[in-house]
């Protein structure tokens, strides 16, 4: 039988946006085929030291955010080890995907950055090229005067919902 998923929708949310300094504290996976139909779903949270979080979640943008800061930080105190959500993301793509596993968010560059700096065995399995949605974005915006209002809950199953409806909505601009 044929694995049915081809996009790997992954949202990360992280203490801040340094791969250097910040680590990821929460994971949401949706494999969708090519009509944007969720094959399976996942979310995991990662354990980081509450230290770090203390030194790095903090700012302008925190502030504004507030709320979604404090909701990670509160179920810091149940996340798992980095390899072990690594593990179980490993066996989401290995039992949802075939050979080729198309990596799909918005700014999913930056997510890329995090994932082969804390997860280089997923990384080994993800395509070179990837459906960012931002691409999307900037074009619409700027070639059409088009805006896609996307709710802003950064929280990571949110978000990536909030992009796969964000990207059905630029194809329909295109019908």
């Amino acid at each position: 039988m044929s694995k049915k998923a081809k996009l790997l929708w992954v949202d990360l949310e992280m203490t801040g946006l340094d791969p250097k300094q910040d680590r990821i504290l929460e994971l949401a996976a949706i494999a969708t085929d090519w009509d944007l139909a969720p094959v399976a779903e996942m979310t995991a949270v990662v354990k980081v030291p509450e230290s770090l979080m203390k030194r790095r979640m903090v700012g302008e943008f925190w502030d504004k955010n507030s709320e979604s800061r404090d909701g990670l930080i509160a179920q810091n105190s149940t996340g798992k080890r980095r390899g072990q959500v690594e593990q179980e993301l490993l066996e989401f793509i290995e039992q949802n995907f075939g050979k080729e596993v198309i990596l799909a968010g918005n700014s999913i560059h930056q997510d890329r950055k995090f994932i082969d700096k804390e997860w280089p065995k997923v990384a080994e399995k993800l395509h070179y090229r990837m459906l960012d949605v931002s691409a999307w974005k900037v074009y619409f915006e700027g070639a059409r005067g088009k805006k896609f209002l996307k709710r802003e809950q950064h929280r990571a199953l949110d978000d990536i919902l909030g992009s796969i409806e964000e990207l059905k909505w630029y194809e329909g601009m295109l019908k």
